[in-house]
Parts: structure tokens; sequence; C-alpha cells
């Protein structure tokens, strides 16, 4: 079994996905749409890589608010989730990302990845911590 991690944005999806031991994410590409209410192919993507690593389980990033309150752009993804578990038929679980994308860029930056690249990846990346932060907490659970 695989998870996929999910960093869903206006006009991008950062994809990751598990090892199938569920000990570390790894990014897989970026999604770029044109419009932000443009989903089709955004979802046909995901199902393709959905076929192609045996996902079983998809954990989708929870932008909430530093102060834990749910704003537009929780509302917006838990649409989105909604929409990938009619599609898939998968367990969509939300999970808080606050911080995942300064996390990205912080460690991009002490890697020394010049600005541009850093903006055509930094959704992938984020996703990689938003999954890598949920299997860590599975192995907390675990324990």
């Amino acid at each position: 079994m695989r998870i996929m991690g999910l960093d869903y944005g206006s006009v991008t999806v950062g994809v990751a996905i598990s090892d199938a031991l569920l000990l570390t994410a790894q990014g897989v590409e970026v999604i770029r749409r044109k419009q932000e209410n443009k989903l089709r192919q955004t979802l046909a993507r995901i199902e393709a890589l959905i076929d192609e690593y045996d996902v079983e389980k998809i954990v989708l990033g929870y932008p909430k608010n530093m102060n834990n309150t749910i704003g537009e752009r929780c509302k917006k993804t838990e649409e989105f989730a909604a929409m990938l578990e009619r599609r898939t038929g998968l367990e969509v679980i939300l999970f808080d990302e606050r911080l995942s994308t300064v996390s990205a860029h912080n460690i991009m930056i002490a890697s020394d990845v010049r600005r541009e690249k850093r903006y055509a990846v930094v959704d992938q990346v984020a996703a990689t911590f938003i999954l890598q932060n949920y299997l860590d907490s599975l192995s907390h659970m675990s324990q």
C-alpha cells in the first residue's frame, strides 16, 4: 500500500507518494492548471498517479490559519477532498499543513536552490512535508 500526499493550491497541486513501507515520502510532480475552478484535468492526472503507484489513501494538506481557525482556503480544500473521494473512491484525510510551504521554501534556500527553481517545485516539496508529517504521526501512534 502507498499513500499519496497532496498540497492543493489555487492553480497547482503538489504531489508526493509514500514508499511501500509507509516510512518516507517522495515528491512526484506539480500539477498545474490555468484557472482555479478547472479541475477535470487535475483530477484525471491524480487518478492516473493513483493507478501508477497503487495508492490506497490520500492525505490532503488542510491549510488552517495559525490561530487554528478555518478560512476560505480550508472550505475550498474540503470541497476538493469531497471531489477526490467521489471520483477515486479512496479515503481522503485532511491533515494540518500549517507552515509546510514555509518549511519547503526554507529547506530549498538552505540547499541553495535558485529562486526560479524554488517556485517551480515548492508545492511538490510542501506535499512531501505534509505526507512525511502524516507518516511520522502514524509511527508515533503505533508506539
